[in-house]
């Protein structure tokens, strides 16, 4: 038995309504418990802020498209590398680092569990091999679903039945969370030189709408009774005018109902929705839309958004929106891979430069910011960067600094393009969050997103014993005057507690850890031989290797965690 007592620090916990009280918390084993014995490990942590775990809801950090950007960007290592360690490897990469750099970053920085926010089935074996080898923290790892052929066909001939197996039956053969959907219908469409920039758009041969995969994957979502709603990078990311596309998923969403009848907390997660609330006809007119999106999802409590915001960085651009990556290469001329997955989905890379001196770099600054502080619910706002695509996840510390001080966002807001001011609204913003906040868009609001707000994103009794401690003293320090402390006291805790066990002190690994990969069974009274034999019919038709060639085996996963819908 092992157990820790974090003693006198000042706790944000939103699930449980502490919001920086003085108290301690217990740690039996791999839970938080109500009390320990007197031979408890003792923590000090006063002066200190002391939060659950982080969860980082969205992220590209494993599989193909990772490797694609490791391979074609040697010069992202000039920027970062780590030496070997009597406890870590070596590591490098900034914008794409390393598996082994991955989990020591993150954890540093008091994250337990990241999600790779894009997994092609066909390849899920080698994704799972990659989190299998991301040291310390807890993954998952969403299927790609929305340009799935046996997805369209089932949707175009009305057999939602079919579907739903069809889903249950992908999940469980990938060892994934959830369905993701990136530009529904349009990276098939790709395949045909083309695209579909609204949800209204035919996809070519299939004779769907985007309209109709959302809304026929949504519903097979609720019916399966998934922990997680669809989680949705909608079409036309990243041109002028795309927030009415945004606003038309919206509306495809709005009455959806699981099948009991009645209203969860979330239909959907928009995936870096500051890519998607965009005014103007042309990068010349180019603005924030921000206050119109933000204004949308607070009328709809049942949405959650993960924001991508843009940090100012040189970074690696990497998508499943392969039409967006070729469009992007068109634009800055820089290095392009492409690449296709039979049957299921498309990908793109290209490096891009988020200039301060360009005023659309400016502009997607400050609509990120926007959207964090419009919307009114820190628990339907979370923050990430779409790592790797709007800056690297280590920058996370210092977009919570840009969220707690509204001065260093108007200092940085000054030294951006001298036309950004105009067509943004953040200098006139003055809201600042505070610890509660942070705690809900990093901790409570992803994992009640996730469907595991039980075990994860708290540190009541029985929660995970993940638990992070900042060097930051929130009675006698000021975030809204001190960014800098706030960004250094993120960037390397105090101390990391992953699963009970220690596994950094003062930004030092101390500890290899262990680590779990979710996923979900759905498949219970769904999935029966005459579905089956559906499904080979179609794998023998179409693909490439056969039905039983394409499943994850169970090595493969680190750790397995099955989260069955009854328990969600």
């Amino acid at each position: 038995m092992s157990e820790i007592l974090v003693k006198n620090g000042y706790v944000y916990d939103p699930k449980n309504g502490v919001n920086g009280d003085v108290m301690d918390i217990a740690v039996r084993d791999d839970k938080i418990v109500d009390v320990v014995s007197p031979t408890a490990k003792v923590i000090d942590a006063s002066g200190k802020v002391v939060m659950a775990g982080g969860i980082d809801i969205h992220a590209h950090v494993a599989g193909p498209k990772v490797n694609v950007g490791r391979n074609m960007r040697p010069e992202d290592k000039l920027f970062n590398t780590s030496k070997r360690t009597k406890m870590t490897r070596s590591g490098g990469g900034f914008s794409v680092p390393s598996v082994f750099e991955t989990g020591y970053v993150y954890s540093r920085m008091g994250y337990t569990q990241v999600n790779e926010a894009a997994m092609p089935p066909l390849l899920a074996r080698h994704t799972h091999e990659e989190m299998a080898d991301t040291p310390l923290i807890d993954q998952s790892a969403y299927t790609l679903l929305g340009n799935n052929w046996l997805v369209m066909e089932y949707i175009k001939r009305g057999e939602q039945d079919k579907l739903n197996a069809f889903v249950a039956w992908m999940l469980k053969a990938t060892k994934g969370y959830c369905i993701k959907l990136v530009n529904p219908g349009g990276s098939e469409a790709w395949g045909w030189g083309m695209n579909c920039v609204n949800v209204s758009d035919p996809v070519p041969y299939f004779d769907v709408m985007p309209s109709e995969i959302i809304s026929g994957l949504a519903a097979a979502n609720e019916t399966l009774n998934l922990p997680t709603s669809i989680h949705v990078h909608p079409n036309n990311l990243g041109h002028p005018g795309n927030f009415q596309t945004t606003l038309d998923t919206i509306k495809l969403l709005e009455g959806v109902l699981p099948r009991d009848g009645k209203k969860r907390d979330q239909v959907i997660n928009f995936a870096h929705m500051q890519f998607h609330s965009y005014g103007g006809n042309t990068w010349k007119d180019f603005e924030t839309e921000a206050q119109t999106i933000a204004d949308s999802i607070n009328k709809n409590k049942n949405m959650t958004v993960d924001v991508g915001f843009v940090t100012l960085d040189e970074t690696t651009t990497m998508t499943a929106d392969g039409p967006m990556e070729y469009y992007l290469h068109n634009t800055n001329h820089l290095k392009w891979a492409n690449a296709d997955i039979e049957l299921e989905t498309a990908a793109g890379v290209v490096p891009y430069i988020y200039s301060p001196k360009i005023s659309v770099c400016g502009i997607q600054w400050a609509i990120g910011l926007e959207l964090a502080l419009l919307i009114d619910d820190p628990m339907q706002a979370f923050i990430t960067t779409d790592h790797p695509n709007a800056g690297p996840f280590r920058r996370y510390p210092r977009i919570i600094s840009w969220l707690m001080s509204n001065q260093a966002r108007l200092d940085r807001l000054e030294t951006l393009h001298k036309v950004v001011p105009d067509r943004v609204a953040i200098g006139g913003i003055s809201r600042v969050l505070d610890f509660y906040d942070i705690a809900k868009m990093t901790r409570a609001g992803p994992a009640r997103a996730l469907g595991l707000g039980n075990m994860k994103g708290h540190l009541g009794v029985g929660a995970d014993a993940d638990v992070a401690i900042f060097d930051y003293n929130p009675k006698t320090m000021d975030p809204t005057i001190d960014p800098a402390g706030i960004e250094k006291a993120f960037t390397n805790t105090a101390y990391t507690i992953k699963g009970g066990e220690i596994v950094v002190i003062d930004g030092e690994v101390v500890s290899k850890g262990h680590k779990r990969t979710i996923w979900v069974d759905a498949t219970d009274g769904v999935v029966d031989p005459v579905i089956l034999h559906d499904i080979d019919k179609k794998f023998l038709r179409y693909y490439s290797v056969t039905m039983n060639n394409y499943p994850v085996q169970d090595e493969y996963v680190a750790n397995g965690l099955i989260v069955k819908p009854e328990a969600a």
